[in-house]
């Protein structure tokens, strides 16, 4: 098996972003909009949902887990419109990683993420590992997903994070020739040119470290204020090292964790303390993408 993993990356020779008005740290804040899409014997799956249910409710072969399915309800029930309405306090524009077959089931909240002006990126067509999912089935879902919210939203879909890629993901997505990038990476600060089936291919890095992922069942954050204190280290280590090389901080949160009214105090405290700086560029998927291939164009 040949090995294409990069070890490397940019090394010691950060490129400037030359992010806009002299910024020293861009901030991409993603909202993670899941709930129908995850695992389900009513889509033909031989479990429940056993990842990320946050109450620690293991995956039940062959049965329903309506407890379950009642986390993931909330997410689109009760937390992306919480969420929602924190961004407009703020007026900063986020990312909805909209599983497709939850916008199928609930299209109303993708509706009003992209009519205040949010970008809607593809999380693939269900909320599923893709790892062992045939190369054929997951390319009939790639189509699926960009049609599906296209259809939804009426607008194009030009950002893709699937969270738990097959080794195809990317070149199936490449092959579309429909997308400016995806996330579906951790390894760096900065986006970053692949070459993929020949073609060049942008990469904007993803994160699960600086994600209310750390929330689920308390192992890493346990209140508001852990996830608050966590998060403004980060942004304030990445604006002083900015002040020569400026950085990227991607922010993840799904809508039935931080969406919690005894959580989504942290993230408040985290946007009003990125609101008191000055220099700093709160960025879309697609506005960093556009905003890279401009500046850093890929160099053969």
């Amino acid at each position: 098996m040949q090995d294409d993993r990069d070890y490397v990356g940019y090394g010691d020779a950060l490129p400037h972003a030359q992010w806009p008005g002299g910024a020293r740290i861009a901030v991409n804040i993603n909202v993670n909009y899941e709930g129908g899409g995850e695992h389900t014997l009513m889509d033909g799956d031989d479990a429940s949902e056993g990842m990320l249910n946050d109450i620690g409710m293991p995956a039940y072969p062959g049965l329903r887990s309506p407890i379950t399915e009642s986390v993931f309800e909330y997410g689109s029930r009760v937390g992306s419109w919480r969420l929602l309405r924190l961004f407009r306090k703020y007026g900063m524009k986020v990312c909805l990683l909209a599983v497709a077959r939850a916008a199928e089931r609930n299209p109303h909240v993708a509706r009003a993420y992209a009519a205040e002006g949010h970008e809607i990126v593809s999380h693939h067509y269900r909320w599923l590992d893709y790892h062992a999912v045939p190369e054929a089935e997951e390319r009939e879902h790639v189509r699926r997903a960009f049609e599906t919210l296209e259809q939804i939203t009426g607008a194009p879909v030009v950002g893709w994070m699937t969270g738990r890629p097959s080794a195809n993901t990317r070149r199936l997505l490449v092959e579309t020739g429909r997308l400016l990038y995806d996330r579906d990476s951790l390894n760096d600060e900065l986006p970053y040119w692949r070459m993929v089936g020949g073609t060049p291919h942008l990469v904007i890095p993803y994160s699960f470290e600086t994600n209310d992922n750390r929330f689920d069942q308390n192992h890493g954050f346990s209140t508001g204020d852990d996830f608050a204190r966590y998060m403004i280290d980060c942004f304030d280590t990445l604006y002083e090292e900015g002040a020569e090389r400026p950085k990227l901080m991607s922010l993840a949160v799904h809508d039935r964790i931080i969406g919690r009214p005894g959580r989504i105090t942290g993230l408040d405290r985290l946007l009003a303390h990125v609101a008191r700086h000055d220099r700093v560029w709160v960025a879309t998927g697609r506005q960093i993408a556009e905003h890279w291939r401009r500046v850093h164009p890929f160099a053969a």
